[in-house]
């Protein structure tokens, strides 16, 4: 995600700090110090928000062990100011794994709001759960009750929070994934709407959550009813074969001329008829800034890259063009390119079966 920087890392996943965190940051410091208390008081906040944020890694981390336990990896998890978020490659088809999946996240924060309540009772007896403030207060009893209440909500049956996938994973046991996402999705709505209006007259911040869940059920049900359109059909129906090619020893100039004469942004790099790279817009940008338009295609194009092959099913490289972080992937059967399939390929594909329906009905 941009704008975000690695901090560590856990299990072999990159743990990532986004900008926005630094300002929220900011803001408990601030918040402490015009509340009339010290910079010591305003410390003591931050160390708390940083307690909390350490709580969210080791919720996603709960939903990252349990996927790689079925044989899904983890790209990264970044932490927002609105909590965390943990990029798995796919998420599981079988409903079950899905169910787990989902739980374990919440299951994190169960258990050590569980042990925190055993070490309060030990230490205070009951008193230990009074008097709750944000702003001041024991640490301890304040994270208790974070615990409580990330598990609370994340277990509210609306994408993108983990119950809108626990839902959907339990109707899915007993119908088709995709009508089962859209019953989810619609749930997840009309809690939205529940928001939205308690919101306009209690509490404004219900707003903001009301266009989260809004957005998080119209995206996940519009992914996976295209993943359905895509599914049975091979790339090679989408993929563009019209392609220009440049050689390791061009420069990028020629790419240049290519990138304003047409369409295509990024560029297969053939020696002959092997295919040793891949020059992408990105990269041709940043070589150009750094060194010109003479320098040499072989000195900016991507040697290591992945590739698809013709027989490959759309739904399948649709996943892994979003995961891969590459705008197109070559088209390779043999040794020789076929030609490239982009997001935007992909798009055009479903844009014209579309019409073709409308045109049947």
């Amino acid at each position: 995600m941009k704008w975000s920087w690695k901090i560590g890392e856990l299990s072999g996943i990159g743990i990532y700090v986004h900008g926005t965190f630094l300002m929220l940051l900011a803001w408990v410091a601030l918040s402490h110090l015009m509340s009339g208390h010290s910079v010591a008081a305003a410390m003591s906040g931050l160390l708390f928000v940083v307690t909390l944020f350490a709580i969210v890694v080791l919720h996603e981390l709960g939903h990252a062990l349990m996927a790689k336990r079925f044989g899904i990896a983890t790209r990264d998890i970044t932490l927002l100011p609105i909590g965390g978020m943990a990029r798995l490659e796919r998420m599981p088809e079988d409903p079950k794994q899905e169910l787990l999946v989902s739980l374990a996240g919440p299951a994190v924060n169960v258990v050590l709001g569980a042990g925190l309540f055993v070490i309060l009772t030990l230490m205070k007896g009951a008193t230990a759960f009074t008097g709750l403030t944000l702003v001041g207060g024991a640490l301890l009893t304040k994270l208790l009750w974070v615990n409580v209440a990330l598990a609370g909500f994340n277990l509210l049956p609306a994408f993108p929070m983990d119950g809108g996938r626990v839902l959907r994973a339990a109707l899915a046991t007993r119908m088709d994934y995709v009508h089962a996402t859209q019953i989810a999705a619609s749930v997840g709505q009309a809690m939205a709407l529940f928001f939205g209006f308690v919101g306009l007259f209690a509490n404004p911040f219900l707003l903001f959550i009301a266009f989260f869940v809004w957005t998080g059920a119209q995206q996940e049900a519009a992914m996976v009813q295209m993943k359905a359109a895509l599914g049975g059909i091979p790339i090679s129906r989408a993929m563009t074969t019209d392609l220009r090619t440049l050689a390791p020893g061009d420069t990028l100039e020629r790419a240049i001329q290519h990138v304003l004469g047409g369409a295509q942004q990024d560029f297969p790099v053939a020696d002959g008829d092997r295919l040793v790279g891949v020059l992408t817009r990105s990269e041709l940008m940043r070589a150009l800034a750094e060194r010109g338009q003479q320098a040499l295609v072989t000195d900016a194009m991507y040697r290591t890259f992945e590739t698809a092959d013709p027989a490959e099913m759309m739904e399948t490289v649709f996943g892994r063009l979003q995961t891969c972080e590459c705008h197109a992937l070559p088209v390779v059967r043999d040794g020789h390119l076929l030609g490239m399939v982009s997001l935007d390929n992909v798009g055009r594909f479903l844009m014209v079966q579309a019409a073709l329906r409308k045109a049947r009905a």
